[in-house]
């Protein structure tokens, strides 16, 4: 698949999504009309294909070529049992996804790359230290471009196997979950002088918003509509940016950091709800990653842990130095004795304890942490659409696009 990052200019960015909205408005097919006036069903398993970063890669990176930093197949990742070896996986053990393919009855997602998976189920395209944007970490991850490109892949591979009618069911009832955008602020912008200096923050977030509102489009033009995204968590009081913070504050975070993440979201929010309103049969469940961590870092007792600042594996202030494993540069690193007491695995990482609780919230949770669906819904429940759905939508201004 050709790169396609949107440019800069905000008008550019902002026309051609309402463009992408009003055209995919008027141009959908009778037969997907007609799928509006019935109801979504649970007589088959529905599959479930994830996208992102570290926070839900299985393993794929196991099967690249890159660095340490961007590698979990080595003790102490995994140590807490579930898996007999390291995976991959950025944890002490599993990641949300793990989890909420257990709440929905399916088998573990396979990574992409692992030799002779088995797709029926979904795939996991995620990679750690991948961005929303190729120019993040180029080369040495799996970009969002790349992982559409994968699931293409598999698309045909499905359509060979089960035939072209059921493939295509399996494609629209499908679960297309994202968790993505971190490395895009961290690495991509604040560790990028360059960056910094050709882009002010409000340009950066608009081309990174386009370019996953296009991944988002992707997937829709091919029979994609149901679709799940974990918001991107207070950047600034993961122990890594901790320890960088030049200027802490009282509570130590960087908030730099932290102000790219909420303006994140803020804008996806805004880009979900017009979507919702204009492309037929479009859902999305969206997650208050933010402020339901943030809960967590500052008051840890109150959900079951006693340190929400510090990692468990690592070094150097706050554990936020990365050298859990002793596979960079720094080899000498300190490990926690009862990891379940931390909010905080590694430098980056959360540990599998909050993965399950967000997963729990994700699933089922209120309507403070996720909406206008959970996970629940788009798996167990049946969701009702009609064509009153998209012909009583309101029409899209420039105007109400906030980047």
């Amino acid at each position: 698949m050709a790169k396609q990052n949107f440019p800069m200019d905000c008008s550019f960015v902002c026309i051609t999504l309402i463009q992408f909205i009003a055209s995919m408005s008027f141009s959908k097919s009778q037969s997907l009309i007609n799928e509006t006036n019935t109801s979504t069903t649970t007589t088959t398993t529905k599959a479930f294909f994830i996208l992102g970063d570290s926070t839900v890669d299985s393993g794929n990176n196991n099967y690249i070529n890159t660095i340490p930093e961007n590698k979990a197949d080595y003790k102490p990742y995994g140590q807490n049992g579930f898996f007999q070896e390291p995976t991959g996986r950025f944890s002490d053990g599993r990641v949300i996804v793990d989890f909420i393919a257990e709440y929905a009855n399916l088998p573990l997602i396979p990574p992409f790359l692992q030799p002779n998976a088995d797709y029926s189920n979904g795939a996991n395209f995620a990679s750690g230290g991948a961005g929303v944007l190729v120019e993040t970490n180029q080369g040495l991850v799996i970009d969002l471009q790349t992982q559409l490109s994968h699931f293409e892949e598999v698309r045909i591979l499905l359509s060979e196997k089960l035939g072209e009618k059921k493939a295509k069911e399996l494609i629209s009832e499908a679960i297309y979950f994202f968790s993505i955008g971190s490395n895009d602020y961290m690495g991509g912008y604040l560790g990028n002088p360059k960056m910094q200096e050709s882009y002010n923050p409000e340009q950066y977030i608009r081309m990174v918003i386009g370019n996953l509102t296009q991944a988002i489009q992707t997937l829709y033009e091919k029979g994609a509509r149901k679709f799940g995204f974990l918001s991107l968590s207070p950047l600034g009081c993961l122990p890594a940016l901790r320890a960088l913070n030049p200027e802490a504050n009282k509570d130590g975070c960087f908030e730099a950091a932290s102000a790219l993440a909420l303006a994140h979201n803020n804008a996806l929010s805004n880009v979900l709800t017009s979507l919702e309103h204009v492309l037929e049969g479009f859902m999305y469940s969206n997650s208050n990653f933010y402020d339901w961590l943030r809960e967590r870092i500052d008051d840890p007792p109150n959900y079951g842990f006693n340190d929400g600042v510090n990692a468990c594996c690592g070094s150097g202030p706050y554990g936020g130095v990365f050298t859990c494993g002793g596979t960079k540069k720094i080899k000498e690193f300190s490990l926690c004795d009862n990891v379940g007491d931390f909010v905080w695995w590694d430098s980056f990482h959360p540990t599998e304890k909050i993965h399950e609780q967000f997963a729990k919230a994700l699933w089922n949770g209120p309507a403070s942490s996720v909406g206008p669906y959970n996970l629940e819904n788009f798996f167990n429940k049946e969701i009702k659409l009609t064509i009153a759905d998209v012909v009583d939508a309101p029409e899209i201004h420039h105007g109400e696009f906030h980047y």
